[in-house]
């Protein structure tokens, strides 16, 4: 072997005193270049193939479904209370086949948490109903509308010109004088039935559109108000009830149920009263103008004449934006109000603690204004566990996954519609002890109690 090897070096030694020792070199280096490469590539090749057999984790649990139709012939009237249970049967996530459609439902703030903060851009999309396509001129309100630039401008100037300091503070004496008025005609009803839903919505409505126009509704136009009510209740009504065309997207042109037509009619009472609001301030606009009076909706006009795209609004787009903040902010308030007073009339304890409170706050024959509110503490615990035992949105509004992605170990499809079964979650007897009582007193929030509600 030594021999060998001396022959070998001997012969290199020799060659490159020959002048073909560079040859040689090249050579090696060629060799290994191209060795390298082969070995990078197969790795590369293992490793894809690796990737691609290695199993995905599975998706959610759910009940067991049938092929095309999946869990249409399962599904309980009561929506709510069935996904619940299936909760609690198969898990805090679960999947659900509705036709062609994938929903997923969520009843873990874990779970939620992921989804609405950690992975908030991929779960930013809707998945707009049928409904709400003809409600909404195909989506274009702040409720329907997808992630994008289109849908930040809407959502930045509501927050800068409606719910901004400024904009609150502008209607304080409005606000201010019509919940005087509601008081007074409760109180001049004592003794006699009174409709407490008409009273509450017809407040918060004269609220709402004078901070939009500078109007309100008197007298008899209160039945316009409460018009606005009904329809849109109808409204709610068609865009949640089940639809064939939303399931199998190939039957959306035959309108089977004739929910989109419904919901077509139903919508354009709503456009044909904005239309008629909208005609009145141009005319009004015609005349002398007042610089430092611009109400919100003088300012949408504005918008909508001006040439820069970026931040231009149509027509359709400032009536969608008008529907969606005046039922918005009737119908949750309204809601809400409607519960609170129902739990404090079954708790008459509660209720003497709420009165007690207001008496030790408020002093003399006055009446509530809203520099008192940081003050009335339990007040607001009975607001919170309002909203905590009766959610207004019990599923919320549903998001979209805009790709596949992967959460607390399952698969979660591209499209699939998520809803978050806040009803099931606040009522949850892992966070709340006994978590169907009406208890403000356990509001304890700056201990971080109130976490799952704020959530939300």
């Amino acid at each position: 072997m030594s021999n060998f090897y001396n022959k070998v070096t001997g012969e290199g030694w020799s060659r490159r005193q020959d002048g073909v020792a560079a040859f040689t070199i090249t050579e090696v280096a060629a060799t290994l270049t191209v060795a390298t490469l082969v070995i990078i590539f197969f790795s590369w090749l293992v490793k894809k193939l690796i990737i691609k057999t290695k199993p995905s984790p599975p998706p959610p649990p759910g009940p067991i479904g049938l092929p095309i139709l999946g869990h249409l012939l399962f599904i309980k009237p009561d929506f709510l209370h069935y996904v619940t249970k299936q909760s609690q049967i198969h898990g805090p996530i679960i999947k659900l086949q509705l036709g062609r459609k994938v929903y997923i439902i969520i009843s873990s703030p874990s779970i939620a948490k992921q989804i609405l903060k950690d992975h908030d851009a991929i779960f930013a999309n809707r998945d707009i109903p049928m409904a709400a396509i003809k409600g909404t001129f195909g989506g274009l309100d702040i409720v329907w509308r997808s992630n994008g630039p289109e849908l930040h401008k809407l959502r930045k100037l509501v927050v800068s010109e409606i719910m901004s300091n400024k904009g609150l503070n502008a209607c304080y004496e409005f606000r201010r004088r019509e919940i005087r008025h509601m008081v007074k005609n409760i109180h001049g009803k004592i003794g006699s039935p009174i409709n407490l839903s008409e009273q509450i919505f017809l407040t918060t409505f004269n609220v709402t559109v004078n901070m939009l126009w500078g109007g309100s509704l008197n007298g008899k136009e209160s039945n316009l108000g409460l018009e606005f009510k009904d329809r849109f209740e109808e409204f709610l009504r068609l865009m949640v009830e089940p639809n064939v065309s939303d399931m199998f997207p190939v039957l959306r042109p035959f309108d089977l149920q004739g929910i989109e037509s419904k919901a077509k009619k139903n919508i354009s009472w709503f456009y044909e009263f904005f239309e008629s609001v909208i005609e009145q301030r141009r005319k009004l606009g015609e005349g002398p103008k007042m610089a430092d009076s611009k109400d919100f909706l003088q300012q949408l006009l504005e918008l909508n004449q001006t040439g820069d795209v970026k931040t231009s609004l149509s027509m359709k787009e400032i009536n969608a934006m008008l529907l969606n903040i005046i039922s918005g902010a009737t119908d949750t308030t309204f809601t809400t109000m409607e519960w609170a007073m129902t739990e404090l009339l079954r708790h008459p304890d509660k209720l003497r603690r709420v009165v007690d409170e207001l008496d030790a706050t408020i002093s003399g024959p006055n009446i509530v204004e809203e520099f008192h509110l940081p003050r009335l503490l339990y007040l607001e615990a009975v607001v919170k566990e309002t909203l905590r035992i009766h959610p207004p949105a019990p599923l919320l509004m549903p998001h979209m996954s805009s790709e596949t992605t992967v959460v607390a170990g399952y698969t979660i499809p591209k499209n699939s519609n998520i809803f978050f079964n806040v009803w099931a979650i606040q009522r949850d007897a892992d966070f709340w002890e006994d978590p169907l009582q009406f208890e403000p007193e356990r509001e304890n929030y700056d201990a971080g109690v109130g976490d799952v509600v704020a959530l939300f």
